[in-house]
């Protein structure tokens, strides 16, 4: 807070804004301390806004046998440690605290309540630094007692607080519209991949272009769809298009190393894209298991055990010496022209993954078999509309990833707003200065005089 003050206000410490109280928690050994009675505030239960209802309540016995103190409506709350360090909460109805919370009845003769509260909000950081303790840092009611308090004339409070609730509101309001975004871009990406599994992305292509070749499929292979592809899409297993399909051995275990060939586990694709940022490492046996399980570029990846059953990749580049976990399987295609349109397949929410996610969960344990994966039904378009699909939806994700970029950026320039206007409100800049306004300082004088 700068030492400098606006026309009209002056500098107190909190202490002066109104009468503090501490609270404290009945015996948990007397079954009578707690039940239908009095609300109790933990520092747990503080919303950073109004308190609306609590977890727990005490009775009156308890808070007689207790530091806690009936607190009336309009208490303001801090929590001074704990996971919620910090946190404010303000009292819509008569209420008791724990005793992580300091409790502070605003004398409305000087201050506007939602004024004090703000206040309070915009200096968290600060107290928190001048707490104590390092893992679990807590305040103490003396560092927030003594803190300084910028105290306005009474009318320019309202003024501000007015103002803050218009603005912040509107804050609020843009923060919960960009929440929903990530949700919207998500089923972007499945509708796309639905569109594109189902044909429906490249229609007019196949306006364009009605002389494309099916695929050749092997005539034993064809099977029955639940929905019908496009005439020239033949319908088949993913069995019938791959060379091999395995998972790595429980084994592997004792090949860990700290450093050597590169080992895929789930996490490493729980994001549906092969990631390598943190990998662990083996020195894998010779022979025909270590050959088994080497991932080799084109290769389909896919979870098959555990809570991210079903999260697959695809191995875009070449990987030099790299071999899956026993929670992942590696599917091998005899055509590796396939693999960027096949691992849509696998990945499609409305085909794929679906399917896999049926055999999973059918079976009433979240995972896979081999089988389960071969048995994948897939609707295979021509060549040429393969790569068209794929050329399509490598387009529309790279749209949705401009996009949340734009969002990320959005979002730090919307959380820095809340801090902005609090600074400006606490500066005396938020709001016009009226001349008629009783000074702080001469309310203060008045106040002194009032009392007895």
């Amino acid at each position: 807070m700068s030492d400098e003050l606006p026309n009209g206000w002056v500098k107190i410490t909190l202490q002066d804004s109104g009468a503090w109280r501490s609270g404290g928690t009945p015996s948990r050994r007397n079954p009578d301390y707690f039940g239908k009675g009095i609300a109790w505030v933990k520092s747990g239960d503080l919303p950073d806004g109004p308190i609306l209802k609590t977890d727990e309540q005490i009775t009156k016995l308890g808070l007689e046998n207790s530091a806690a103190k009936l607190m009336p409506a309009g208490t303001i709350s801090m929590a001074l440690y704990g996971a919620t360090i910090g946190k404010l909460g303000f009292m819509t109805f008569p209420a008791a605290t724990n005793q992580a919370c300091a409790n502070v009845v605003p004398d409305t003769r000087l201050v506007e309540p939602q004024f004090l509260f703000n206040y309070l909000f915009s200096e968290r950081r600060n107290f928190i630094e001048q707490g104590q303790g390092g893992a679990q840092p807590n305040i103490s009611q003396e560092i927030v007692r003594s803190h300084p308090f910028p105290l306005a004339p009474l009318a320019e409070q309202r003024r501000i607080v007015a103002k803050l609730e218009k603005l912040l509101g509107q804050v609020d309001a843009c923060q919960q519209r960009l929440e929903k975004l990530p949700t919207l871009l998500k089923r972007f990406r499945q509708s796309v991949l639905a569109a594109a599994c189902s044909g429906r992305l490249t229609a007019d292509w196949r306006e364009k272009n009605p002389d494309a070749v099916p695929y050749a499929v092997d005539a034993e292979s064809d099977v029955e769809a639940d929905e019908d592809f496009p005439p020239k899409w033949k319908v088949t297993r993913l069995g019938a298009l791959t060379a091999h399909v395995t998972s790595g051995s429980r084994g592997w275990a004792e090949y860990y190393a700290d450093s050597g060939s590169t080992f895929i586990r789930a996490q490493n694709i729980n994001a549906d894209f092969l990631d390598l940022e943190d990998i662990a490492f083996v020195r894998p046996p010779a022979g025909a298991e270590g050959l088994r399980t080497k991932v080799q570029q084109h290769d389909i990846l896919v979870t098959i055990t555990g809570a991210n059953v079903t999260k697959s990749a695809v191995v875009e580049k070449p990987i030099e010496d790299a071999y899956v976990s026993q929670h992942v399987a590696l599917v091998r295609l005899k055509d590796v022209s396939l693999s960027q349109f096949l691992f849509h397949s696998v990945v499609g929410p409305a085909h794929g993954r679906k399917q896999l996610l049926a055999a999973a969960y059918g079976q009433g344990k979240p995972g896979l078999n081999l089988g389960n994966i071969r048995d994948v039904v897939i609707g295979l378009p021509p060549l040429a509309e393969q790569q068209e699909i794929v050329r399509r939806v490598a387009g529309l994700f790279a749209l949705a990833g401009q996009l949340e970029q734009r969002l990320a950026q959005a979002r730090k320039q919307v959380d820095k707003l809340t801090p902005s206007l609090l600074a400006r409100a606490f500066a005396g800049q938020l709001v016009p200065q009226n001349p008629t306004d009783e000074p702080a300082e001469k309310l203060l004088e008045r106040i002194k005089r009032e009392k007895p």
